[in-house]
């Protein structure tokens, strides 16, 4: 019988290892998995590379991870904001790597990581700091940059509900990246508000089917 329930957060993520790549869901606080990333914290992993869309908000979730100093590096869009003070001072003291990504690089990248996409060409930051290095070309009179996938041994995700088998749905923006970084990753771990029995998701519904999801904790089950 499949059954990917795990009973708490840090049975889940009791294997995720030093120097880890983990891409973390969210956009801002919407839809982070803040359960999840406090048992990643108490597990104590280290040197880490984080995927997320930005570097964290206030001192929780992925800004506790960063103040706790387990994050070598992080790939990101937005790495500051008004609350963004734990990677800033860590960036100014050299102690955190940034790649910084363009949104929709960071999405196409982790997206054709999950496609088995070996890279594709964007015009968006071509002629910048964000090109160098990379193979550019002319295509149909444009410029383009070679962007290449991104790939994750984890991915902390949270969803709505979701089902022993691991098929999720969102609720609303909280979907963002969830859905494609559960695609790119060895290991995709779901944080639910719900867990329903077998049949009680509509199939229409389903945003991530259960065979991009290895397990599933419900909130509360810390």
């Amino acid at each position: 019988m499949i059954n990917k329930i795990f009973g708490s957060a840090q049975n889940a993520v009791a294997d995720i290892h030093d120097g880890a790549t983990v891409m973390l869901g969210g956009f801002g606080n919407a839809g982070m998995p803040a359960m999840l990333i406090d048992a990643l914290i108490a597990k104590g992993a280290r040197e880490l590379t984080i995927v997320n869309n930005n570097a964290g908000n206030g001192d929780t979730g992925l800004a506790a991870l960063l103040k706790a100093k387990r994050v070598r590096k992080i790939i990101c869009s937005f790495p500051r904001q008004a609350d963004s003070h734990v990677f800033d001072a860590l960036y100014r003291a050299g102690e955190i790597e940034l790649e910084l990504t363009p949104q929709g690089n960071l999405a196409e990248r982790i997206r054709a990581a999950g496609a088995g996409i070996g890279g594709f060409f964007s015009p968006t930051g071509y002629g910048t700091l964000l090109a160098e290095g990379k193979e550019t070309r002319l295509i149909d009179g444009r410029h383009y940059v070679l962007e290449s996938p991104i790939h994750a041994d984890f991915a902390l995700i949270k969803a709505h509900r979701g089902d022993r088998w691991g098929n999720l749905v969102y609720r609303k923006t909280a979907r963002n990246f969830g859905p494609i970084m559960a695609m790119a990753a060895k290991c995709a771990i779901a944080q639910v508000a719900d867990i329903v029995p077998l049949g009680e998701l509509d199939p229409e519904a389903i945003v991530t089917p259960g065979i991009f999801i290895q397990r599933v904790v419900q909130e509360g089950h810390a």
